[in-house]
């Protein structure tokens, strides 16, 4: 057996990447010419406000799981730790004859400045810090424009995005076939769900299967959600467990409109990065002047999907009930709260933050900012969704409607908590007062 501080060790610090194959920091680590301890920190600063069965833990918990039984067939296994990463570390520093610590880079504002320390503490330790890019195809600062500044209008960013891309940006890096160079003695006891402080959910996440047939009509089927039309992949983005890297080898074969949506999602990914303010104040600064209504009840008729209007009351009942909610109905449920109900669209970003699977900030802040009109290359503050036009557009007969909202057609389905006509109305003006003030 190989004892701890007899051998120099590298790291590897499994964070939203939670896979073997085709894993870059993974790879660099088993390459480095070191034994590799593979890590993941269940991070208390991040689980401490959760509910304790949050499904988003229960799906980390499993996927950790799911790896940790792939290495011991080889007699590997995962080091899982629970605590402030930096104590973690400190931790760590101490037991291991550590040299090196590889990890994929985040974009978020904590991962940010979680990771300046982690930086600081190993320096002052003369440990190397390795991060690679890996939940992204493109460098931050790769796709700017001809004066040298980010993008803010998605169509020319996708445009210089599809201009730059080339092979080695979704190169296979082989990490699945080195991992002999992994710590043989790392095989101990899985720790219980328990035993991190949470209890399992119900909620199970959409399979992690690319469905060639569904990316191949994508273009055709993506807005209709009572059809299977989309990938659903979005919570295995969110933690790495599929290769960013072969999705868009697959989309690049398949349909142009799904590389698209991943191309959003990661225009958000560097909007955020550039421009981390837009966590709590709107991108376009003029639009904080709204004075928003934040009516406490509809708000809960909003989350408890008891609008009146069925194709908002059926996207948030799925969302309630399953932790996923259909992109077209993401729209329609956030204009309708932010334009319909004049509620601030801070109050449904944190809701949508408590309830998706896939919940990404830069996604979800980037997406209710469009919806508002408050954000960088947003839904002009004009455009309204009209949520009964959206349903006979996008869910005909209904059965979207009728899988979620059962009462749908009876007496005891509410009213309409607002109509269109006046509700489009007052967010006009709402919204012309404030960007004329």
């Amino acid at each position: 057996m190989i004892m701890k501080k007899d051998v120099p060790v590298s790291i590897h610090w499994f964070r939203r990447d939670l896979r073997i194959t085709d894993n870059k920091a993974l790879y660099y680590a088993l390459r480095s010419r070191k034994r590799v301890l593979p890590l993941f920190i269940f991070d208390d600063h991040i689980l401490d406000p959760l509910a304790r069965d949050d499904h988003r833990v229960s799906f980390i918990f499993d996927s950790l799981h799911e790896m940790h039984q792939a290495l011991q067939q080889q007699g590997r296994g995962l080091l899982i730790r629970k605590g402030k990463p930096a104590d973690v570390f400190q931790q760590l520093l101490s037991e291991y004859a550590v040299e090196a610590v590889y990890c994929n880079a985040d974009h978020e504002p904590y991962g940010r400045e979680r990771d300046r320390m982690i930086a600081e503490l190993l320096k002052n330790n003369g440990v190397a810090f390795h991060r690679y890019l890996d939940h992204v195809i493109m460098k931050f600062d790769e796709v700017l424009t001809a004066q040298g500044t980010p993008y803010q209008v998605f169509t020319p960013y996708s445009r210089a995005w599809k201009g730059l891309l080339k092979p080695q940006h979704t190169e296979h890096f082989s990490s699945e076939q080195h991992l002999n160079a992994l710590l043989e003695d790392e095989r101990g006891s899985f720790p219980g769900l328990d035993e991190i402080g949470f209890r399992r959910s119900p909620r199970q996440a959409p399979p992690k299967t690319l469905d060639a047939a569904v990316i191949s009509t994508y273009h055709q089927t993506r807005d209709i959600p009572a059809i299977e039309g989309t990938s659903r992949l979005g919570v295995h983005l969110r933690f790495g467990t599929i290769s960013l890297r072969s999705l868009v080898r697959k989309a690049l074969q398949l349909n142009e409109v799904f590389l698209n949506e991943l191309i959003w999602r990661e225009f958000y990914a560097m909007i955020l990065w550039h421009y981390p303010e837009v966590v709590g104040q709107s991108f376009k600064p003029s639009y904080d002047r709204i004075e928003w209504r934040n009516d406490p009840a509809e708000f809960e008729r909003w989350k408890s999907g008891t609008t009146g209007y069925p194709m908002v009351d059926a996207g948030m009942r799925q969302l309630n009930a399953t932790g996923y909610m259909h992109n077209r109905l993401r729209m329609i449920t956030a204009s309708f709260l932010t334009k319909h109900l004049l509620t601030d669209w801070r109050w449904g970003e944190a809701y949508f933050a408590e309830k998706l699977f896939d919940y990404e900030l830069s996604s979800n802040n980037g997406g209710w900012q469009w919806s508002a009109g408050t954000g960088c290359d947003a839904a002009p503050y004009f455009r309204v969704f009209n949520p009964e036009a959206q349903q006979k557009k996008f869910d005909p007969q209904l059965r979207f409607v009728k899988t979620w909202v059962a009462e749908f057609g009876s007496k005891v389905y509410p009213d309409p908590i607002v109509g269109h006509n006046m509700a489009r109305e007052r967010c006009l003006h709402v919204y012309k007062a404030a960007l004329s003030g």
